[in-house]
């Protein structure tokens, strides 16, 4: 999918590495948009992976080193902040973070703080990639080096310009020109210390002469509507006696438009600037009239001169891929095949099947098989079969399952998805613990500290271990049904194929849930969503000893101890001998591998979710109450729903689950204020405001998750708010009238939290970058047919039990593919014509668009 063209896309940013390295990922998580098919899909997926950051420059004191931590920044917003690494000028952070970048952008940037106690944290640099040049890091490892932050570079949004050149009859019978400038409205202008107060100051610069003249501030608001027109005389004439014009005209086309937005401040330093463009007044031609939208920019010379070398430099490696999303009708044939995979014979002729054999990994290809067959319900047939075709090519039941398969890869991503909200209910509580407590837990002589005992450290470990195993071994009830499904499935296949084996049945089974679920997310809990960063280095090495030791008890070995390459791993597994761990294991086995659905409402305890600050309107619980809007520290549990005035008191107000009735987006325009949703109950909805998109996004999701079986669901909602009487969106004047719009996430299955046609678009992707291989693999079908020999090398990697069926498969999906190659041709060259530059969509100054037509300006030249 390396093939991108802008505004009309569905944006995949993938690994990023940088000083905590970034990984935009296209196979992380993903959210259905809620548009219409066919509609702009603007979604990117980030991912933190271990990097670094270097030649920090050292802090003007007697200490020398500093606090530093890296930021992740959509233009201005910030959606990501790494912990402090403390003492360190090559501070190595080793996060990772997923996100989907729910909105358009112009500069992916990386900012390295570092903190001051006693004042505001001071940046030290920052690497700022615009949109339009990611492509030029495409996959590459790049060290950049770090440079300067200033004010008057940090630059967002977008201003509403029209400009009219009118002639005026003076008093004395003179022919006089004059400028209309009319400063219309801004958009997405940067919020600077909480807070926008929006003013333009407006300039006709020219060779003599410098006039300014202000619009009024509009206060609390990053998209302020200003509609002010101001006159500037630009030919003088000869009786005009103001110094420095004795000229009889002036040449309109040396002069030019300045337009500055700054922010109306009350501290000592004076306004900040927001950012500003330079229209030079020759764009008026020959009608003398010009209306645009243009993206502001930076202020030249605005930023100090520091020598770039000094501040030193991070890492990063950038994929980015954008595809534009048809309505679903487009992709029926291709959708129909790979749904039909499940029912091919031999499922190695199948079009899902084929596609993990083309391309390069196999996870490249299980990533949106497995998302486009839970949308559609059918993912364990689906992966019944591939797994049954796996089970009877492997020869020792001691090996099944242990490749890097499209049945092992496709099963990881199943549990990713489905198993998510499973896994934080059942380890989150002890790893927050675990990670808050720091006990010592080193067991290996050579590594322990002086100040430590070793059975101290052993006991601590072995309680831990206990603990864990102990909520993992009585979950059963509460797995997914989807991954019970799965399981049932493997392991009847691993019992018929290997029936002299008494212990494959649970072997098939415990290789993914102890292996591939439990285990990594103890060792990387941050990549599970179960802690916000990645331990430091002595609670990383807790978890590293507990994985290890759950691993070798899930796995069933017969020779536990000669599993561990280490003595004094050994010795410590010595405490779980016991048959009682043998027969949790089994019984959990037993278990998840039980098909039916069981009953999720068995969870006693409440588990801790999400928190953090967000800003909540008053509900107007009061008749007559106030309603402001206040900062409130938020509280998730699978329980209810909480706010409270800080954290750690008691809740002000607690919303059961079982009353939620619909987390929905609210629209910007009801409060004029960005990242709103809203939490729907029987009588009212509560408003709340997040701190930054990816943050308003991830919030709808555990509360559209944990609130999804709720029967009382609604199917319809209101986007905008009750106001003054009425709704805004329908204005219907009963607050209780039923919604106007869908809700989206319905009904409640984990099928609907995909986008089935996305996912269909990246399948066609991968299916035209391989297409070489598809040829290459019909060709390795016909040789198969005519010739009994041994195998040509060039055709050995493929998997082709059926020469014939495979090849018909082949033909099927290649006319697929270039039916949608042709769509996507057609729609860029429609998308050309109707396109222009100066609109809303498409600012002046867009130069990602620009680089688009010019591309696009080519592509219709060659083909003339």
């Amino acid at each position: 999918m390396s093939w991108a063209y802008f505004s009309s896309a569905s944006s995949r940013l993938t690994n990023v590495q940088l000083p905590a390295g970034v990984y935009l990922h296209a196979g992380g998580p993903g959210i259905h948009t809620g548009v219409e098919d066919g509609d702009e899909h603007a979604t990117a997926i980030v991912l933190w992976e271990p990097g670094e950051a270097k030649n920090i420059p050292p802090y003007p004191g007697p200490n020398r080193m500093r606090d530093c931590y890296c930021t992740v920044n959509l233009d201005q917003e910030e959606v990501f902040r790494t912990k402090i690494i403390e003492k360190s000028l090559c501070p190595f952070y080793g996060e990772d973070f997923y996100c989907e970048i729910p909105r358009s952008f112009r500069h992916l940037s990386f900012y390295i703080f570092d903190r001051d106690v006693f004042r505001r944290d001071s940046s030290i640099g920052k690497v700022a990639v615009k949109k339009e040049d990611l492509q030029k890091y495409h996959g590459k490892d790049t060290w950049f080096q770090l440079q300067p932050v200033s004010a008057d570079s940090e630059v967002q949004g977008k201003v509403h310009l029209e400009l009219r050149l009118s002639e005026v009859i003076t008093d004395s019978g003179v022919i006089s020109h004059k400028l209309a400038t009319r400063v219309l409205e801004c958009q997405g202008l940067p919020i600077v210390n909480g807070q926008c107060d929006p003013y333009a100051a407006v300039s006709l610069l020219g060779p003599s002469r410098s006039d300014a003249k202000k619009t009024k501030v509009k206060r609390k608001t990053n998209n302020p509507q200003f509609e002010e027109t101001f006159y500037f005389e630009v030919t003088r004439p000869l009786s005009y006696t103001k110094r420095q014009f004795d000229v009889e005209e002036e040449d309109v086309d040396k002069l030019a438009l300045r337009v500055d937005l700054w922010n109306a401040s009350n501290l000592k330093f004076g306004d900040e600037f927001l950012g500003g463009v330079r229209v030079p007044l020759r764009v008026l031609g020959q009608v003398g009239v010009h209306d645009a939208w243009y993206f502001l920019q930076p202020r030249e010379n605005g930023g100090k001169s520091v020598k770039v070398e000094e501040l030193g430099s991070l890492r990063l490696n950038i994929v980015y891929t954008e595809d534009h999303v048809f309505p679903s009708e487009y992709y029926t044939p291709l959708r129909d095949l790979l749904l039909h995979s499940a029912n091919v014979e031999p499922v190695s002729a199948s079009t899902a099947h084929i596609l993990g054999e083309v391309c390069r990994e196999k996870q490249e290809a299980a990533v949106p098989l497995v998302r486009l067959f839970l949308h559609c319900g059918k993912i364990v047939p689906f992966i019944s079969a591939i797994a049954h075709t796996e089970v009877n090519r492997t020869q020792d039941p001691n090996t099944i399952f242990r490749g890097n398969s499209l049945t092992s890869k496709c099963i990881d991503e199943t549990m990713k998805l489905a198993g998510m909200h499973y896994l934080q209910v059942t380890l989150k509580p002890v790893i927050d613990e675990i990670c808050t407590e720091h006990k010592p837990c080193e067991i290996d002589p050579v590594k322990l500290k002086e100040s430590e005992n070793l059975d101290t450290n052993r006991e601590n470990l072995r309680q831990y271990v206990d603990r864990i195993f102990n909520v993992i071994t009585t979950s059963g009830v509460r797995c997914p049904t989807v991954m019970c499904d799965i399981f049932f499935s493997l392991r009847e296949s691993a019992a018929t194929r290997f029936q002299v084996d008494q212990d494959v049945r649970y072997t098939a089974v415990s290789s993914f849930i102890f292996l591939r679920f439990f285990a990594p997310a103890i060792l990387s809990p941050n990549l599970f969503h179960l802690r916000p960063h990645h331990p430091d280095p002595a609670t990383s090495r807790t978890l590293t000893l507990i994985s290890k030791t759950i691993q070798t008890l899930g796995s069933l070995a017969k020779s536990k101890s000669a599993s561990f390459k280490e003595s004094y791993m050994a010795a410590f597994y010595d405490y779980f001998n016991e048959q009682k761990y043998g027969d949790a294991v089994k019984n959990f086995l037993d278990l998840i591998s039980t098909s039916g659905k069981w009953d999720q409402k068995s969870i006693e305890t409440p588990i801790m979710l999400k928190e953090g600050f967000m800003i909540k309107r008053a509900q107007g619980r009061k008749r007559f109450g106030m309603k402001n809007f206040k900062k409130r520290w938020f509280r998730l549990t699978n329980h209810e729903f909480t706010y409270h005035k800080t954290k750690g008191e008691g809740a002000l107000c607690s919303i059961p689950i079982e009353n939620i009735l619909a987390v929905e987006r609210l629209e910007e325009e009801s409060f004029k204020m960005k990242n709103m949703f809203q939490v729907i109950q029987p009588e009212r909805a509560l408003y709340i405001q997040a701190n930054n998109c990816v943050e308003a996004r991830d919030w709808i999701d555990i509360l559209t998750k944990v609130s999804q079986c709720n029967r009382k669901r609604l199917s319809t909602y209101h986007p905008s708010a009750y106001l003054n009487g009425h709704w805004l969106c329908c204005k219907t004047s009963s607050d209780t009238a039923p919604g106007c719009t869908p809700c989206t996430g319905l009904p409640a299955n984990i099928q609907l939290d995909v986008d089935g046609d996305r996912e269909t678009e990246r399948i066609y992707s991968l299916f035209s970058t391989y297409m070489s291989k598809m040829i290459k693999m019909q060709e390795a079908c016909g040789s198969k047919s005519v010739y009994d020999g041994p195998e040509q090398e060039e055709y050995s990697s493929f998997v082709i039990d059926d020469p014939q069926e495979t090849y018909k498969t082949l033909k099927q999906i290649i006319s697929s593919v270039q039916t949608l190659e042709q769509q996507h041709t057609k729609y860029k060259r429609d998308k050309f014509k109707k396109t222009k530059i100066g609109s809303q969509e498409h600012p002046i100054g867009d130069k990602s668009f620009q680089c688009y037509i010019r591309q696009q300006s080519e592509s219709s030249t060659y083909s003339i």
